[in-house]
């Protein structure tokens, strides 16, 4: 009898099983109760009434869906002025929105590089970064985490036509922060691009939330593309590329995440737009979703445990293992807290934790609330 071709996956099940990796999936209702931590909900606009209201009307204007891929029917006006306005805020000369972030780095990872170029990606780059490399086809190599010294040298000893140094601006896994001015002078240095991931940064960091690449003076410079998502700050969905309009020319014309992939839908863009629009008029948010993660790494460094000193909305803690990371995320649910939690093969240092969002929205209340349970479940060391 022939043999089940699935049967496999039992197996890789099992190993998950013993290494105590197994996801599951965990439907939220619409009115939870838990306080949440582990949204990417930075600036707690997702329920904001001017989103939500700009997302139905959105949809009632121009439909449910964008009906086709950008460059045949998917491409609104709506799609258009959330480009420009992007664009704008940012301090781009151009934008262009795919129907997710890890479209975006897809799309400008692929575009920009290729067969015959060198791509130097740090080793903590999120998976969207990763999978770009690899569908690339360019030499790509992985250099020692914000290990700026590395690049230059790998600059020097490959000396391709065509190079790139693709990096996040603010890390998902512990929070710290790239050192973009100086990875700049090494890309300028080597008549290389800079690709900048700010999925982290946008709302958070910058002129009033303009994100890391404002922050760092190097916004519209020269040979410099940012990628975020719509997704966090934002409190919407989607994606973007940010740079020199010859740029977005060229991604239009030659990434395959934008080319085949239907356009994002409405609903998702206008929530976006306005997502801006209320960045705009309530610019002190981005410093209070910075004061809210200072407020938490010290509050829990303070009672023993080990925290990375985070550089803008993400906090991370420790754990001594995975089952003790999820545990502890367990625990924390069962008392009205939902935290993140990160264990490999997710995390590059092979570190397990749980890890925090610094919402700009928490109470004083909340944040007593969420301290007090953390350190309450913290497992033993």
């Amino acid at each position: 009898m022939p043999q089940d071709p699935f049967d496999w996956i039992d197996d890789e099940s099992r190993r998950r099983e013993r290494a105590g990796l197994v996801r599951t999936l965990r439907p939220r209702p619409a009115d939870s109760v838990l306080l949440d931590l582990a949204s990417n909900d930075y600036l707690g606009l997702t329920r904001r009434p001017e989103i939500t209201e700009a997302a139905a009307q959105a949809a009632r204007r121009w439909g449910a869906g964008a009906t086709g891929s950008r460059l045949v029917t998917g491409s609104t006006e709506l799609h258009a002025e959330l480009e420009r306005e992007l664009a704008e805020f940012c301090g781009f000369e151009a934008a262009l929105v795919l129907s997710s972030g890890y479209a975006a780095n897809l799309a400008a990872v692929t575009a920009l590089s290729g067969r015959d170029a060198l791509i130097v990606s740090d080793a903590g780059n999120h998976a969207s970064i990763v999978d770009g490399c690899r569908l690339s086809r360019a030499e790509t190599a992985v250099v020692p985490h914000t290990d700026v010294e590395a690049v230059r040298k790998t600059f020097d000893a490959h000396r391709a036509r065509r190079a790139v140094a693709v990096t996040d601006s603010v890390f998902s896994v512990d929070g710290d922060a790239a050192p973009l001015p100086a990875l700049a002078d090494a890309c300028r240095a080597a008549g290389a691009a800079l690709l900048v991931d700010d999925a982290h940064g946008l709302g958070v960091l910058g002129d009033g939330g303009r994100g890391a690449l404002d922050a760092a003076g190097l916004a519209g410079r020269t040979g410099v593309v940012t990628t975020l998502t719509l997704s966090k700050s934002l409190g919407s969905q989607g994606g973007a590329v940010l740079g020199p309009a010859r740029v977005i020319d060229h991604l239009v014309n030659t990434a395959r995440t934008f080319i085949f992939d239907t356009g994002l839908a409405p609903a998702a863009a206008g929530a976006a737009l306005a997502g801006v629009r209320l960045l705009r008029r309530e610019p002190e948010l981005a410093g209070r979703a910075r004061e809210v993660a200072a407020t938490l790494h010290g509050r829990l460094t303070a009672a023993g445990l080990t925290s990375a000193r985070p550089d803008a909305a993400v906090v991370s803690v420790q754990a001594p293992s995975p089952e003790a990371a999820l545990a502890w995320a367990a625990d924390c649910r069962a008392a009205g807290l939902v935290v993140g939690c990160f264990r490999p093969p997710s995390v590059p240092d092979g570190i397990s934790r749980i890890r925090l969002t610094a919402r700009a929205d928490l109470t004083g209340q909340q944040l007593d609330r969420a301290v007090d349970t953390i350190v309450r479940t913290a497992p033993e060391r």
